[in-house]
């Protein structure tokens, strides 16, 4: 059954439209993710879709009593108090059934009335534990840890969030609310990568359906089953995640190319079949050949080829509208010739980095050097070589240092400590996280203009390669959206001839188009690459290291090879160490003094606290369905059920304290 389900749905701004036609329903457990480039109105369908806005026609019927959830791109979430409240709020019906259980307990003890107590108590009792009533604080900090925030920040106030600590919150709300179907605008926006997948792992295992906007393709692949991608005037829908879809696009606009190739050559056979026997003996099988070919092209020319070609006349003919009139002979050849491939191809940019400079061997090297400020130490560095024609992707969480150490690289910023020392040879081409090489007050033309010495045409000319059309040349660059921002500050990097990259997040705000045809340019440069980004997928795909900075140690730990084998690498060492530690665990309960094999007294010492609290856990867990065993068949003694209740809620209680701590001791 469908949760939601969207017939023809339409959107216009005045006399513009923004989309047309769109059609699709999502059933549960569905994770349909919407790509399409920036403008196309993703961001509007999900607001008619919660009904925060209102279609221009079409329908959206929603499933009796469906509960949504909204995460949307704005800071301007209602939330109070403080984020442990904000979250909690989720659960105040289990505050109220608490108060009720323990009133209950208080009327156990009246013999009158015991009985017909008991009875709703343990019922009340039993659903209370069914639903996570013992369990929901757990779920609050897993959720909040998930997602990247410390116990020190449970108490601050929303009021003094920043925008993107608001969004996290709540997003851990959202998610907690537990609805049936999930809308995530841009979810990953203000998320590091562990929060990230962090993210990826919680969804793969909910059993809600969910709507996904989001330009982080590696998200998509490992969150989504479902792609729908939008068109101006059309859309298409592939099943699989973000890779398959690539495939599936592919093979159709291949498949489709080849159809319309061999039917154009069909019809412009018709073509010389009439031109050939329009004025001799076969005249009145040309003119029928004529009018029929008439009617054809006018279907295509208005359906599309694919869609005239593939139904009865009778279907076609209640779609188009069709003159009586037959074209002439040079018309309709004029107009066959003129069919367009059903392909559909969206304007992008057109864009080459130059690499016509060779550099030395070395490029960059770095020696045990410190990174951070005179008064903030950040991380520490071994000595590390960047060679030409590397792609190293620096990574790690939010506010690890990144920035500073590209900063560092350039000498903008001197080391703590140790040396870099840049190779021969060099032209260092730097993208900006933050575009500080845009001038505020000037025009985007002016600034390509101060960059080339371009005349003023040329300049327009070049920026409609990068999607700046009419009078966007002429926008301040203060008034430019974040994808804009970054979409000049490529254009300007462009026009350098360089043979050193180091880019600071260059897809942040950029569309998916955008992001691959970007992808594929870093991937064809000559010249070496230092990349700083939360894109997974452009890491996956060129970088050939990865440098990512540890903040629990403080140190940048080097791995030689791409994203997806140190990920496979991480995770055959995460098995090595369970299977060691089950070794270790279990030669301790066979014999005591060969746990002398550990490595280090403390490891020693944290081995014996886990094994002690899984074993404590254990029997807590234990006890614990004892109690609720003998609570769902209650005693008649009222005081007996009293007691077994709060010792019940004793027990639950110090089993959350010791799988927190015992949560504290893993890794």
């Amino acid at each position: 059954m469908s949760l939601i389900t969207v017939s023809s749905l339409s959107k216009s701004f005045g006399p513009t439209d923004i989309f047309s036609g769109v059609s699709f329903s999502v059933a549960k457990g569905a994770r349909m993710a919407i790509v399409g480039p920036n403008g196309i109105g993703k961001t509007t369908l999900l607001r008619i879709l919660v009904g925060a806005d209102e279609a221009s026609s079409g329908t959206v019927t929603r499933s009796k009593g469906i509960r949504m959830g909204y995460l949307s791109q704005e800071a301007d979430f209602e939330m109070t108090g403080t984020l442990w409240e904000a979250c909690e709020s989720v659960f105040s019906h289990f505050k109220k059934e608490q108060e009720e259980l323990h009133r209950l307990e208080g009327l156990m003890s009246d013999l009158v009335q015991g009985e017909e107590v008991m009875a709703r108590y343990g019922k009340l009792q039993d659903d209370f534990e069914r639903r996570g009533g013992y369990t929901y604080m757990t779920r609050i900090r897993q959720v909040l840890t998930g997602l990247g925030f410390s116990e020190a920040d449970y108490q601050l106030s929303i009021d003094h969030l920043s925008g993107g600590q608001r969004t996290r919150g709540f997003l851990a709300r959202l998610l907690l609310s537990d609805p049936d179907l999930l809308l995530l605008d841009e979810p990953t926006n203000h998320l590091d990568i562990a929060a990230v997948e962090w993210l990826e792992g919680y969804l793969s295992q909910w059993e809600g359906a969910a709507i996904i906007v989001s330009h982080d393709r590696y998200f998509l692949d490992k969150a989504c089953n479902v792609i729908f991608e939008m068109f101006p005037g059309a859309t298409e829908s592939y099943r699989g995640n973000y890779s398959a879809y690539l495939k599936q696009r592919a093979e159709r606009a291949a498949r489709r190319q080849e159809i319309f190739e061999s039917e154009k050559e069909k019809l412009m056979k018709e073509v010389e079949y009439i031109k050939r026997n329009v004025s001799g003996q076969n005249v009145l099988q040309a003119k029928g050949k004529l009018k029929r070919l008439s009617r054809i092209l006018q279907a295509i020319e208005q359906i599309g080829m694919e869609a005239a070609l593939n139904q009865k006349w009778s279907e076609t003919a209640a779609e188009v509208s069709v003159t009586t009139s037959i074209m002439g002979v040079e018309e309709a050849e004029r107009r066959v010739r003129g069919l367009q491939s059903p392909v559909r191809t969206l304007p992008n940019l057109h864009l080459r980095l130059s690499s016509q400079t060779r550099s030395g061997d070395l490029v960059i090297r770095a020696e045990d050097i410190q990174v951070g400020y005179s008064d903030k130490f950040l991380f520490s560095c071994p000595t590390i070589d960047l060679r030409r024609g590397d792609c190293a992707a620096l990574i790690g969480p939010n506010g690890a240092g990144k920035t500073t150490f590209l900063k560092t690289i350039l000498g903008q910023i001197p080391p703590l400590a140790g040396d870099v020392t840049l190779g021969a040879s060099l032209s260092v081409g730097y993208f900006a996280q933050a575009h500080e090489g845009l001038d505020p007050q000037k025009t985007v033309v002016e600034e390509i203009i101060a960059a080339s010495g371009f005349l003023p045409n040329r300049a327009r000319e070049y920026l409609g390669k990068f999607l700046f059309s009419g009078d966007d040349a002429f926008k301040k660059v203060y008034m430019l959206s974040g994808g804009e921002r970054g979409r000049l500050a490529l254009a300007k990097l462009a026009l350098q001839d360089t043979n050193l990259l180091l880019l600071d997040e260059p897809t942040n705000h950029l569309d998916i188009p955008s992001q691959e045809v970007l992808e594929a340019v870093l991937d064809d440069y000559a010249g070496t690459i230092l990349l700083v980004t939360h894109d997974r997928y452009l890491v996956d795909a060129i970088a050939t290291q990865i440098w990512e900075i540890d903040t629990d140690e403080s140190h940048l730990i080097i791995f030689k090879g791409t994203y997806s084998q140190m990920k496979e690498e991480r995770e055959k060492e995460l098995a090595r160490q369970s299977a060691a530690e089950a070794v270790v665990a279990d030669t301790r309960k066979k014999d005591a003094p060969k746990a002398k094999s550990a490595s280090t007294k403390e490891e020693r010492q944290r081995i014996a606290k886990v094994q002690k609290l899984e074993n404590s856990i254990a029997a807590l867990e234990a006890e614990l369905s004892e109690i609720g065993r003998q609570l769902e068949n209650p005693p008649k003694d009222a005081g007996a059920v009293v007691k077994l209740a709060k010792e019940y809620d004793r027990v639950q209680k110090e089993m959350d304290s010791l799988l927190a701590e015992w949560e504290g001791l893993q890794g």
